[in-house]
């Protein structure tokens, strides 16, 4: 068995430090725990909270990242703690007891409109993915191999997916009062068969960036950071909620410009001008004055 090698990478926080290793030691998306108790199914994150520094371990992918007390300087016990992951991972104990999901799944797909009449939202009874996704052709679709069959269909022009649903847009010359069921019956079978919605390396790099970027998030300032806040907080849910989703851009301080993506139902939707002028523009002004002057959606 390849012997773990450990590398010692600062963050931009002095108080998170990350400990990489030459192999991947998890499977499934990012875990992280703040006590003992919540690390019932980690072993090893079990272990680090007898040092009486951790404060917080996060564990994912091919890295350990630890957030210590103010009691300890890194400088004084990363070696300590790099050589105790190296004995402990070397020795083939559990990283995290990570449950493998069953494959046959009873799954239920029932098909919801939007307020775009190009898209239907299709809602499963089940987790479907873990981070949004959008795909606007089966070039772009490499990484969901659901998404590269719904593109095979003629009629599909766009694919989203967020949680528990996937919402499907259509060129013009189909008619969903047609198509509907046959998408709906799709999914179901595609989903119920245990077929990947999203190929494992993809998770895997986005489960790292999120990490990476929850670790060395970059410099925004206090006005994108409220942005952020009000559209994770407000604005999302309810775009979701008709399937589709916002991102935060950027943020333009002369000219008071807020610039944000529209995905899924939401992008090339009739009323989404509206939504953004009448709804989130207005929202922000409310909640940020004058720092906020215009709302505009750079892709849609």
């Amino acid at each position: 068995m390849k012997e773990h090698v450990i590398t010692v990478v600062p963050t931009n926080n002095p108080a998170i430090l990350k400990f990489e290793t030459n192999q991947f030691i998890v499977k499934e998306a990012g875990y992280e725990y703040h006590n003992i108790d919540e690390a019932k199914d980690s072993p090893l994150a079990q272990q680090l909270f007898y040092l009486p520094f951790i404060k917080t371990v996060y564990i994912s992918g091919n890295f350990i990242a630890l957030e210590r007390y103010d009691i300890v300087s890194w400088d004084d016990v990363k070696d300590e703690v790099a050589q105790q992951l190296v004995d402990y991972l070397n020795s083939g104990a559990p990283v995290v007891k990570e449950v493998a999901e069953t494959k046959q799944t009873p799954v239920t797909i029932y098909a919801e409109v939007t307020p775009n009449p190009a898209v239907m939202k299709f809602v499963a009874n089940k987790k479907l993915v873990p981070f949004t996704a959008e795909f606007k052709n089966i070039d772009e679709a490499k990484d969901s191999p659901l998404a590269q069959k719904l593109f095979h269909f003629p009629y599909v022009k766009e694919v989203f997916m967020d949680e528990n649903y996937v919402s499907v847009s259509k060129y013009e010359v189909a008619d969903w009062n047609e198509k509907t069921m046959e998408i709906r019956e799709f999914i179901r079978e595609y989903i119920s068969a245990g077929n990947d919605i999203l190929n494992a390396d993809a998770v895997q790099k986005k489960n790292e960036e999120k990490a990476g970027a929850a670790f060395n998030s970059p410099d925004l300032d206090d006005t994108s950071q409220q942005i952020i806040q009000i559209l994770e907080e407000y604005v999302k849910p309810a775009v979701a909620s008709d399937g589709g989703n916002i991102l935060f851009q950027s943020y333009e301080k002369e000219s008071r410009t807020v610039n944000v993506i529209l995905q899924g139902a939401c992008s090339g939707c009739p009323s989404s001008t509206f939504t953004l002028k009448n709804g989130i523009e207005n929202m922000l002004k409310n909640m940020l004055g004058e720092q906020v002057r215009e709302v505009v959606a750079i892709n849609g």
